[in-house]
């Protein structure tokens, strides 16, 4: 171990692109570092809004008594569920119109401008034009249905409906990011396999299914991973558009750890539901980069 280290040392390019990381690291682990430190304090505290004071600590009382609450598993069920569905439809969706971008010729970098616009937006942008188009009785989208016929609908005030609602836009604003990973990745794949499918008279399903898949497979699971991570942490757009009602129906993990915290005046067990959430985003993130070691070439490895 100690001769490793000490020729990784002797390495130039080494020392050196650790002299131009350290300034960095030392800023991210000021910002960061102290923050996420009194966090954890906060979790293992007796703090409340009611009682100010850190001690005495409790140890693993406060995750004991949050992981017998039974909202705290709906919200994480749902959180998986939100989270699940959310990824699927961006990827579909996503793949479908990069593929339909990979095939245009013409103005196609007109299409990608239009694409990137709801990705611009922040998501509390998004859910404030949303929630006003969805409004009951003043929202565009009840007066085109009333318009057509049909009868108006409480979009987000209704257990079964705000769900599917959230994810839809949720779709709708993720989805052109998925659309620009997949599409640089679909204009990198060689050409060579396609003609030789085609002198073979392959139709266009079966190259889609045993070559493009295929080679799309590396990008596609590094989008997923980085979507699902992004869904699971999601916090402005549902507490925007529903503030995790109507009941609990849209109260995702993040929300719950707000509203235990908060609304509930008890900080230590919000700072406890916000680790938990912290646990899985990093075992996802460590996933991420177990996949992205793996399809990675043999020769980049190091």
């Amino acid at each position: 171990m100690l001769a490793a280290i000490r020729a990784r040392w002797s390495d130039r390019n080494w020392r050196l692109g650790w002299s131009f990381a350290l300034p960095g690291l030392m800023l991210l682990a000021i910002v960061m570092g102290f923050p996420l430190a009194y966090a954890l304090v906060l979790s293992v505290s007796s703090m409340t809004l009611l009682k100010p004071q850190l001690l005495p600590l409790v140890g693993l009382k406060n995750f004991a008594t949050m992981l017998s609450d039974p909202l705290f598993w709906q919200a994480l069920w749902l959180t998986v569920r939100y989270s699940a569905t959310t990824v699927i439809g961006e990827f579909v969706v996503g793949l479908g119109v990069a593929l339909m971008l990979n095939r245009t010729v013409r103005m196609k970098p007109v299409y990608f401008a239009v694409l990137t616009i709801p990705m611009a937006m922040s998501p509390i942008s998004v859910a404030l034009v949303w929630r006003m188009l969805l409004q009951p009785n003043l929202g565009i989208a009840n007066h085109l249905l009333e318009s057509a016929g049909l009868p108006r609908l409480d979009w987000l005030g209704t257990p079964g409906m705000a769900l599917g609602t959230m994810v839809a836009i949720d779709i709708w604003q993720q989805t052109s990011f998925v659309v620009l990973i997949l599409a640089a990745g679909l204009a990198a794949l060689p050409r060579e396999p396609y003609e030789a499918a085609e002198v073979d008279g392959a139709k266009p399903w079966q190259q889609f299914v045993y070559i493009t898949l295929p080679m799309l497979r590396p990008v596609a699971a590094i989008t997923v991973i980085i979507q699902l991570i992004n869904e699971f942490r999601t916090y402005d757009l549902p507490f925007v558009l529903t503030r995790g009602g109507p009941g609990n129906a849209t109260e995702v993990l993040s929300l719950f750890a707000y509203r235990r915290a908060f609304l509930g005046l008890s900080l230590n067990e919000g700072a406890a539901a916000a680790f938990v959430l912290l646990m899985i985003v990093l075992i996802l993130t460590v996933i991420f980069f177990a996949v992205l070691e793996r399809v990675r070439p043999e020769g980049e490895r190091a």
